[in-house]
């Protein structure tokens, strides 16, 4: 499927590896970068949600979302492992679990735009386990650039494809296609964020931040990977 996202924040946090690795599953290896593991959360918008070749889906084509990620390898392949994804659509929520066996729950989410400010708040439904909110304000402060090969950047932000493990534990594997990433570096106020997964702390220290103003991605279906 295609979509666009927009106004996106990467918000990242330096974690202890060992506690991060213990809330993955055993198909899935924790990557690390110059030896620091890195919980992200990136709060955007969605649009233009559509099935590859059609028009956009009435009544799900655009909501807002926030994702809980950490880099991951299975089989010498990098790619995203999510935590967690809070989206505002109830459609898109039951979709996207049935489709791609992800951790979708449905969050009351908002977004207003003052000037370059985005004031985004997101709070989950239902929320078994304890709140899930997420309150910031963020915006762009530089210049367009694209990650250097090897940088954090490129690191945190160039990845190819999500892994998911099924009902019965299996993994799997969707392919995620798009150009390279418009970064921009950002600053951002964040107020409330008790979005990290399990007993995980993030440390005192502010976040690792980058801004990206719209990006054209394809999602492709969920395809097994092969037992080692």
């Amino acid at each position: 499927m295609g979509q666009t996202w927009e106004n996106l924040l990467f918000a990242h946090w330096r974690v202890d590896a060992d506690a991060l690795r213990r809330l993955l599953p055993d198909a899935v290896r924790l990557q690390t970068h110059d030896g620091a593991a890195w919980l992200g959360i990136t709060p955007f918008r969605v649009s233009a949600l559509r099935l590859r070749g059609t028009l956009p889906l009435p009544g799900m084509s655009s909501f807002l979302e926030l994702n809980v990620r950490t880099y991951v390898t299975a089989g010498g392949k990098p790619g995203i492992w999510f935590f967690s994804l809070d989206a505002s659509s109830r459609l898109a929520v039951e979709a996207a679990r049935r489709t791609y066996k992800l951790p979708y729950f449905q969050a009351r989410i908002g977004a207003t735009r003052q000037d370059e400010w985005i004031e985004y708040e997101s709070a989950r439904v239902g929320n078994g386990g304890g709140p899930h909110v997420f309150s910031a304000r963020y915006r762009p402060s530089g210049e367009v650039f694209n990650a250097e090969p090897g940088s954090l950047e490129e690191f945190l932000t160039e990845r190819y494809c999500l892994y998911a493990v099924d009902e019965r534990g299996r993994l799997h594997r969707a392919e995620i296609h798009h150009p390279p990433w418009p970064l921009q570096p950002a600053e951002a106020a964040v107020e409330l964020n008790t979005m990290a997964p399990g007993d995980l702390s993030l440390p005192a220290e502010g976040p690792v931040l980058h801004f990206a103003r719209v990006q054209d991605v394809v999602i492709w279906p969920l395809r097994r990977v092969p037992e080692a």
